[in-house]
């Protein structure tokens, strides 16, 4: 139960209220949807953004594509002058591409070792890599705001435990200097490993 004191977001979590005491009272009925019709173009370019910023898509969306023209570049340079199939750069790309989502238009394929070298080692880590991009973004975007949230939900309790200070009982005191510690080692430990990432 949560009690209001004198317009202060103060949350008492247990115990009885107290006369004097004005209760938050919430509802819990399930929220009505409304139908769309026009898609909600703000909440589609808020996800994108999210994406760019909170996720590991460009960085491993760039390898992907240098790995995508290097490899191509070499099987365009080993089989030109022997398979007619990998006549020009562009086409190679397209072998390439088909061959890293494993749709089978690739075939007959590369003929000379060096392009079934080349070919073959594309053929395994594009595909990982492709794929790999794809869970990548998937689980970072849903994993981040939660954690967020969780480190928020900490944050208010030490909050609130800061400010009723006065009437915490040993036991407490030593759990929110416990709490508060590990919250500010966390972040020196993610602040260093970003400053090591930039360097």
């Amino acid at each position: 139960m949560f009690s209001l004191k004198d317009n202060e977001k103060s949350y008492e979590t247990e115990g009885r209220p107290r006369t004097g005491d004005r209760i938050l009272r919430v509802k819990t009925g399930r929220h009505r949807r409304r139908l769309r019709i026009v898609p909600n173009i703000p909440g589609i370019l808020r996800f994108f953004l999210d994406i760019i910023r909170d996720t590991p898509f460009f960085p491993l969306l760039l390898v992907l594509v240098v790995l995508w023209l290097v490899s191509s570049l070499g099987v365009y340079l080993a089989e030109r002058p022997v398979n007619e199939q990998f006549y020009s750069y562009g086409h190679t790309l397209w072998w390439a591409f088909t061959a890293m989502q494993t749709q089978g238009a690739n075939s007959p394929g590369p003929i000379t070792a060096w392009g079934m070298l080349i070919g073959g080692i594309w053929s395994i880590i594009g595909t990982v890599i492709f794929f790999g991009v794809i869970i990548a973004t998937m689980y970072a975007y849903y994993m981040i705001p939660r954690n967020r949230r969780h480190s928020q939900a900490i944050i208010d309790a030490i909050e609130y435990n800061l400010d009723e200070i006065d009437q915490l009982s040993v036991d407490e005191l030593n759990t929110l200097k416990d709490t508060v510690t590990s919250v500010v080692n966390r972040r020196i430990s993610n602040i260093e490993k970003s400053s090591q990432n930039k360097s």
